[in-house]
């Protein structure tokens, strides 16, 4: 990207002076180096979301930002329903509420090594992956809409996972105000039998090993130390969310004249959150939501079972369960006056800082934590909110490292084969249905996740607290 055209406001933040139609900066979260390296598509879409209606503040990319459908992938954008604004099915993406879940073991590296390979068998064989994937649970049409109105709070009462989960998840399982009823059918048939299931692309089961702490004390705080293992996984709303996005993009590209909006870019087709196609699409985005929240409380449970076979001295406990694929209604407060906003976050994590009241007792004292995933060769990360991210990006972190090269790219790039074998030989495992998928997520494919991660804290919007490497990979 064109360096030349951003206003430099501090060493990590740069920004787009209102220009053409729109309504206010766009903000970029990076250093000279991850500016240039980003599409100049970013720049672009940038400026067609800080044109929509009742934007609030600004439009702002993550360090991690790529070019996607309409929003850039790393953006944040907030709306006041009071003062016109809209919400756009481009700036959730369509896997809705796609995100990350992370578990404690209790065990040790040296406890996974001797059966690591027992290990990666057992979970390729119960957590199904791939493309249209499904796994042994169907719904019936009564059992899918109560799921769709529950969410992990459903889940958990058809005896999948434990009690205490729900403190630790987004919500605390359960997204209000689900519509249910503008699920289509066309969403619940491709959604009946993939609950429990991971689906495809950068979608994963990992098991990881905590491999440096960079905070003590936010470690002690969420219960981690080196050498610990954890499992997580990373995936959203499988078809059904697909579905809602493409049915409602469609619809919201249709009316989006007869609402008076003029939109910059089709792919960007939104609604006002107030008119009545809003409102449906915001209860639709809830009902999909909570098949998110339900699926990976499933995918837990199985997680439980599976450890459970091999490690009977295991306790994977949640340490938490966030997503970055939203539309959520928060209070914010701007110039000095706390609104009620519909903070969109495409590819980006909430990240709420320490003392903040929707956080659970056990972590308020030292704010939520933040779940960056990697992509199979590659470390992730937890991270935890900081104070003042509210002021900077609406409390809003990275989600990963972004991709720096196309699907199409990476499978001409890598061969499948060749990288699971040149894994395996760093002690990494991988079990995936496809190949050419396994080529398409090369972690050579992504940018540098720690480049990301330390511009996230230097830019105060997220602090390090510990990094981790892969020990297995199941990859859909």
């Amino acid at each position: 990207m064109d360096i030349t055209q951003f206003k430099r406001r501090s060493e990590y933040e740069w920004q787009l002076e209102p220009s053409g139609k729109m309504r206010v900066p766009a903000v970029v979260y990076a250093d000279e180096t991850l500016l240039m390296q980003m599409d100049e598509k970013v720049g672009w879409q940038l400026r067609n979301v800080a044109a929509l209606p009742g934007i609030v503040k600004a439009a702002y990319a993550m360090p991690d930002a790529h070019w996607g459908y309409g929003f850039p992938i790393g953006g944040v954008a907030a709306f006041d329903a009071n003062a016109g604004g809209v919400v756009s099915g481009g700036g959730v993406g369509f896997d809705i509420s796609c995100g990350v879940r992370s578990m404690l073991t209790g065990l040790k590296r040296a406890d996974i090594l001797p059966l690591q390979t027992r290990l990666a068998n057992s979970l390729f064989k119960s957590i199904p992956a791939g493309l249209g994937s499904e796994g042994a649970i169907r719904l019936n049409e009564q059992d899918m809409t109560a799921m769709l109105a529950g969410g992990a709070k459903w889940a958990l009462r058809r005896g999948w996972g434990e009690a205490d989960d729900l403190l630790r998840i987004e919500e605390g399982g359960s997204v209000q105000d689900a519509r249910p009823e503008q699920i289509s059918e066309q969403a619940r048939r491709r959604q009946r039998g993939e609950m429990g299931t991971l689906g495809s692309g950068n979608h994963y089961c990992e098991v990881q090993v905590v491999d440096e702490i960079f905070n003590p004390e936010l470690a002690r705080g969420f219960g981690i130390a080196n050498d610990d293992v954890l499992v997580t996984v990373h995936c959203g709303s499988r078809g059904l969310g697909h579905q809602v996005g493409t049915e409602f993009l469609r619809s919201m590209a249709l009316t989006a004249h007869s609402h008076g909006i003029d939109l910059p870019d089709r792919e960007l087709a939104c609604a006002p959150i107030l008119s009545d196609l809003g409102q449906c699409y915001l209860g639709a985005m809830r009902a999909a939501i909570n098949c998110a929240l339900a699926n990976r409380q499933i995918l837990g449970h199985l997680l439980r079972e599976t450890f459970a076979e091999l490690f009977p001295e295991a306790r994977l406990t949640l340490l938490f369960d966030v997503s970055h694929n939203t539309c959520k209604l928060e209070k914010h407060v701007i110039e000095h006056k706390s609104r009620e906003l519909y903070i969109h976050r495409k590819g980006a994590t909430r990240a709420f800082g320490p003392g903040h009241p929707q956080l659970p007792d056990s972590l308020r004292p030292f704010g939520q934590p933040v779940l960056i995933g990697g992509s199979m060769g590659t470390e992730s990360w937890i991270l935890a909110g900081m104070s003042g991210s509210e002021a900077r990006s609406f409390s809003s972190a990275c989600h990963g490292a972004g991709r720096s090269m196309s699907r199409i790219a990476a499978s001409k790039h890598w061969s499948g084969r060749k990288l699971v074998d040149d894994l395996a030989t760093r002690g990494i495992l991988i079990r995936s249905p496809s190949l050419r998928g396994v080529a398409e997520e090369a972690p050579g494919a992504y940018k540098d996740a720690r480049a990301v991660v330390d511009i996230t804290e230097k830019a105060g919007l997220a602090r390090k607290v510990a990094r981790l490497k892969p020990l297995i990979c199941i990859k859909g």
